[in-house]
């Protein structure tokens, strides 16, 4: 019902040659990003635009294609404030160069004057699709033709129109499904923008099945995020177990017509799971955010120290003994279950007060006021923490805490519980998603898992999770800390740029078909 009738847009579709080239061009398309190499263009340090982990993983792909030499470009609005480029230097003579298309530039912005002024990549629900718009008018219209990429690869809902047009081009198109947030649009509103959708129409997902153009032209509306996922060549969420909980019908929150695309990739054989990784900045050893680095042989001493300094800053009892649970998610209780802690906090702390339990907030979101309002009631001033968020604050609470919280409902992949691991910080998480694909439960004995685990998803669920991370922290010290620095150690090696975009190039050689490493040396 929400298709068009071009036969679901053929997973075959003839490949497209490559003209010649001795590497295949990517073009990367994303609406943030948290940095891009120095090399590939004059101003690359000053592009940071971030709302969330899909900046991040934008950045470290790219940066990861671009140290193996890969011809990849990026495309992304161009945000002038976030940028720090006043206006009166859009004529400077190295603008004009950075904006050029020259051989040498990588870097291709979105011009559109809803972007220059602002101070956040995404706004509210009604100014969202015409930013959205505006970029894919942008990428469709100029810089697609200038690049004339091999290969897209688009991310989310505000890139969804891309991969229909890049069909209709017969470039193959990969597609990430970072949330399973979405927007409706027409036709006339698409056409308005400055988008010629009579070209790649019979490619988008409707409402409903369409009769012909002009009938759905002002009444059939256009699932973005759907029709991403339907006119690209090949998907992937980034967890491989959040794919399969979708595809398995978990979820009712889930729009079934995302669902059922998702679905169809998947039993085509054109869908993957890919893990996020951290940034490469989110290491212990070298995190210019903290005072006292450490590596996993120093751990116990560095982290008692920045325990210290944290305890302070926030106004916790300086206790490098106390053991510290540490919040770094936002507080949205739809999706990441801070409701969980508040229900059991106070009692948690109680049962732990002799051994003086902390519990340490920094994070945003509209469940931090339930925080505030129990930290006064119960004065657990000294045992409870609750601060807005801020990243050198953040990156200090992973150094400081012994675990990080993360309860989450569902969750497509996650960060926090990865960066945890890396800082010592062993995860508390509910049994989903990209929190499944990532941590699993401590057995000490058996010198496996790397935290704590709960499967039934209510508070009591996680207060025996984190009564099992108090029997870890009981356990004598130098046990304690073997299965610390293991931990450490592992996750490194796991979670870092080098093997997320190992999976991302697995994926285009397929798209491709061809090797993209041996072009790369």
């Amino acid at each position: 019902m929400a298709k068009t009738n071009n036969n679901h847009a053929e997973e075959n579709d003839a490949e497209r040659p490559l003209g010649g080239r001795v590497k295949p061009r990517i073009l990367i398309v994303t609406p943030e990003i948290t940095y891009l190499p120095s090399g590939m263009g004059n101003m690359a340090d000053r592009l940071h635009a971030k709302a969330g982990g899909l900046a991040d993983v934008s950045a470290s792909l790219v940066a990861a294609l671009f140290d193996l030499h890969a011809d990849v470009h990026v495309a992304l609005p161009h945000y002038r404030r976030m940028f720090h480029i006043e206006s009166a230097q859009v004529v400077s003579d190295e603008l004009a160069m950075y904006r050029s298309h020259l051989p040498d530039s990588r870097i291709h912005l979105a011009e559109d004057r809803c972007f220059y002024y602002r101070d956040s990549v995404y706004s509210g629900e009604n100014e969202n699709p015409k930013l959205a718009l505006a970029f894919q008018r942008e990428v469709i219209n100029n810089i697609i033709p200038s690049v004339q990429p091999d290969l897209i690869h688009c991310n989310d809902w505000m890139t969804g129109l891309i991969p229909a047009a890049a069909r209709r081009l017969g470039i193959p198109c990969l597609f990430t499904v970072h949330n399973i947030h979405t927007h409706d649009l027409t036709l006339a509103q698409i056409e308005d923008s400055g988008i010629d959708a009579a070209e790649f129409w019979n490619n988008l997902f409707f409402k409903r099945m369409p009769y012909n153009y002009e009938e759905s032209r002002n009444t059939n509306l256009v699932d973005l995020q759907a029709s991403g996922i339907f006119a690209s060549h090949f998907i992937n969420t980034v967890s491989p177990t959040f794919l399969k909980e979708v595809v398995d019908g978990w979820f009712d929150f889930i729009p079934e017509a995302i669902r059922q695309e998702i679905r169809n990739k998947y039993h085509a054989g054109c869908a993957a799971g890919i893990l996020n990784a951290p940034d490469n900045e989110d290491n212990p050893a070298t995190d210019r955010h903290l005072e006292i680095t450490y590596t996993p042989e120093t751990e116990a001493e560095g982290k008692r120290r920045n325990k210290l300094i944290f305890q302070r800053k926030v106004g916790l009892e300086e206790n490098a003994d106390a053991p510290l649970f540490f919040w770094p998610s936002r507080l949205d209780p739809a999706q990441k279950g801070p409701q969980l802690l508040t229900n059991i906090l106070y009692k948690f702390l109680a049962k732990y007060h002799t051994e003086k339990a902390q519990i340490a907030v920094v994070a945003n979101g509209a469940y931090q006021q339930p925080f505030r309002d129990i930290l006064r009631f119960h004065d657990l001033y000294g045992r409870l923490a609750v601060c807005d968020f801020n990243q050198q604050l953040s990156k200090e609470g992973y150094a400081a805490s012994d675990f990080t919280l993360m309860p989450s409902l569902f969750e497509p992949c996650g960060l926090p519980q990865m960066v945890g691991q890396l800082y010592g910080s062993l995860p508390i998480v509910h049994d989903t998603g990209g929190l499944h694909d990532t941590v699993e439960h401590l057995n000490v004995d058996a010198d496996t898992g790397n935290g704590f685990s709960f499967a039934v998803y209510d508070s009591w669920g996680l207060f025996w999770a984190m009564e099992q991370a108090m029997i870890f922290w009981h356990l004598p010290p130098e046990k304690r800390e073997r299965q610390i620095q293991r931990i450490m150690k592992a996750a490194s090696q796991r979670f870092n740029h080098q093997t997320c975009a190992k999976a991302y190039i697995d994926i285009y050689e397929k798209m491709l078909n061809r090797p993209l490493v041996r072009s790369f040396k």
